[in-house]
């Protein structure tokens, strides 16, 4: 352990504990977590990926985001809102994706219910709920929330606006992939970059 719960990896850069558990995780945490995604299809992807983790490891479903893409159509908003009863039963079916009923009934509503939104719209809206400023840099993994009050107001405005499977600790979990928030360590190698 290296100083503000940060620890070297082999290349003896500084990272948050969790981005070295697995190689899998040596790669999201340096390239994709906390780096901002726009786009509505992009969101979806990640707001989709996010309620399949509800319960789950997110290593689980890392390993299967291959599966999920080809499974829902590259998470493509119009074409998974085309989607039917069949499909459902397919995905039901797929070892490829986690096999929950629930979210996957959710993530195919969802895309019906995103299919009538105007172009941006999902991303302005999630975007809308970034917190204002940096922040401060947490210094140790007991320092980062699991819940704000942007994403308990995200979670809401998401709910209220039909979007399902979505609560307040989804809605900072997806924050925090998406770049709203910055919670990398401080003195973290992707912190800054």
């Amino acid at each position: 352990m290296s100083g503000a719960g940060l620890l070297a990896g082999p290349d003896g850069a500084l990272r948050c504990p969790w981005g070295l558990s697995t190689e899998d995780y040596v790669a999201y945490h340096d390239t994709e977590w906390g780096k901002p995604v726009h786009g509505d299809d992009a969101l979806y992807e990640r707001l989709c990926l996010e309620a399949f983790q509800s319960g789950l490891s997110w290593i689980t479903i890392l390993r299967r985001r291959a599966g999920f893409r080809k499974a829902f159509a590259e998470f493509e908003i119009a074409a998974v809102a085309e989607f039917g009863p069949a499909d459902a039963e397919r995905l039901l079916a797929d070892e490829g994706i986690i096999r929950n009923r629930a979210k996957i009934e959710a993530t195919l509503a969802n895309a019906k219910v995103l299919a009538g939104w105007r172009p941006g719209e999902l991303d302005e809206l999630i975007w809308s709920h970034a917190p204002k400023g940096p922040g401060r840099a947490p210094r140790s993994t007991a320092e980062v929330p699991a819940v704000t009050a942007e994403s308990t107001a995200l979670a809401k405005a998401l709910k209220k606006a039909g979007i399902r499977f979505v609560g307040p600790t989804t809605a900072y979990a997806l924050m925090q992939a998406c770049g709203l928030v910055n919670d990398h360590l401080a003195g973290c190698v992707s912190r800054e970059a």
